[in-house]
């Protein structure tokens, strides 16, 4: 990935945070030259402040200055998403309020969780949560615009097997990308059930804290003190605006059935435990609310049984009197594994193929030693969603650190094929739209190399 690509994915948002703290700074002469127009594309100016705040958030994430002048590279970065929207504009493009209010939450969580509280941004950007929403508005529209015309250039790519082979016969060999190892990981898996006293006793404490929100105290502070989702806990149970889609459907069912702010659901219960929600805001098809979720505990009792049950189980497994397909269809009770042969989902690629670092740490040192076919003790761990867990693995298949080849890494090289056949397009139609847009550029750019064609002509 070049410098370009990268910009366009990592600092198009971020510098709304860095311009607002930078304006705070800027009330001498340095304020008036902040504010110059360094480049115009159609009807859309690039000022010199974009610039500046994009290389001061830059500098912060300690990137390398390599490969020619950074200002250049940003400006031509500025230059391309202009050019993009200026052309989603021709074509009429447009996006909607709820992409943009879900896009501007999901980046206003990003900067909380960054800086580390609600407080902490809004001290550094002197202005309350709302105000810093107002104005990152233009640029999520903006953001959105263009990469809904990228998008558009690049949807109807498509490579057969055949462009995937010369893509890969023309990488110079000392080029070949690096694979790390990987593992596939076949698994019985079996849940410790929760007990009806459990249930109950978790219910009860819920219904305590609702109380005492309705008598009168913060729910966000009985959420800071008392949840167990570590995304929210800290930020007082707050998830973000949402539609019903982002959430599970039990959640939303319940949430979304709430009329006013500040009111309080019935005790609900999902895969992650039992929650009571409270409404913050409605708007359109979002809803912003604080949740306190509870996750009951598994008692010792039913833990030894699945444990003892899982002995048993291996001990069929290693007398080869139960083949381990057969227990997996039998008695696994991960049903996304279970439906694809006992084959364990990485939810980071959507492949059956794991990195290390997307192996939970207990499997990954109970399948450090297999061999490819050999299945494990028994042992306890946690699923993605936190849960307790015993599970049986098998290896599968393990592919050592290796340059990448056709064999073992095609889904790999397809991607990279199609993401070097859409920079190919984008380039393409850069040209093409620099002999028909109106563009100029500041005399103080003008000696730039620009990697996609002669913007200063």
């Amino acid at each position: 990935m070049n410098l370009i690509t990268k910009l366009i994915l990592t600092l198009t948002v971020a510098v709304a945070l860095y311009s607002g703290v930078y304006a705070q700074t800027s009330n001498d002469k340095v304020g008036e030259i902040i504010d110059q127009v360094l480049g115009v594309v159609g009807n859309n100016i690039i000022l010199k402040s974009e610039i500046e705040d994009q290389y001061l958030q830059y500098k912060a994430q300690n990137l390398p200055e390599e490969g020619g002048d950074v200002k250049c590279q940003l400006l031509e970065e500025m230059l391309f998403q202009k050019l993009l929207i200026n052309q989603a504009e021709l074509d009429s493009l447009q996006v909607s309020d709820k992409e943009i209010e879900g896009e501007l939450e999901n980046t206003i969580n990003r900067f909380i969780a960054q800086i580390g509280s609600e407080e902490r941004l809004e001290q550094l950007y002197n202005k309350k949560i709302r105000e810093i929403k107002a104005e990152f508005k233009e640029l999520i529209k903006d953001r959105l615009l263009a990469q809904k015309m990228q998008q558009k250039l690049t949807r109807d790519i498509k490579l057969t097997p055949a462009d995937v082979q010369r893509f890969f016969k023309n990488i110079p060999k000392d080029s070949l990308p690096v694979v790390n190892t990987t593992t596939e990981i076949q698994q019985i898996a079996r849940y410790p059930k929760i007990s009806d006293e459990e249930k109950a006793l978790i219910r009860e404490k819920l219904d305590e804290y609702r109380k005492r929100v309705i008598a009168g105290e913060k729910f966000s502070t009985l959420a800071k003190m008392y949840s167990e989702d570590p995304g929210t806990a800290a930020k007082g149970g707050e998830l973000g605006l949402l539609s019903r889609t982002d959430l599970v459907p039990e959640f939303a069912g319940v949430a979304f059935k709430l009329k006013e702010p500040g009111e309080i659901s019935r005790i609900v219960e999902t895969e992650y435990g039992f929650h009571i929600i409270q409404l913050i805001e409605r708007k359109g098809e979002l809803i912003n609310a604080r949740h306190i979720l509870l996750v009951p505990k598994v008692s010792s009792v039913e833990a030894m049984k699945v444990a003892n049950f899982m002995d048993s189980l291996y001990t069929k497994l290693t007398k080869d009197t139960l083949k381990m397909d057969n227990a997996v269809a039998t008695f696994s009770e991960d049903e996304k594994s279970k439906n694809n042969g006992g084959l364990m989902y990485n939810m980071y690629t959507g492949s059956t193929k794991f990195d290390d670092e997307h192996i939970d740490p207990r499997t990954k040192l109970t399948i450090h030693d297999l061999k490819i076919g050999e299945i494990s003790k028994p042992f306890e761990t946690r699923d993605e969603k936190g849960k307790q867990v015993y599970k049986i693995a098998c290896l599968k298949s393990r592919v050592k650190t290796h340059t990448a080849n056709l064999k073992d890494d095609y889904k790999e090289l397809q991607d990279m094929a199609i993401a070097f056949e859409r920079q190919r397009v984008v380039k393409e139609w850069i040209k093409t739209k620099l002999d028909n847009t109106y563009i100029h550029i500041d005399e103080s750019f003008k000696n730039c190399r620009f990697s996609y064609g002669n913007w200063a002509k």
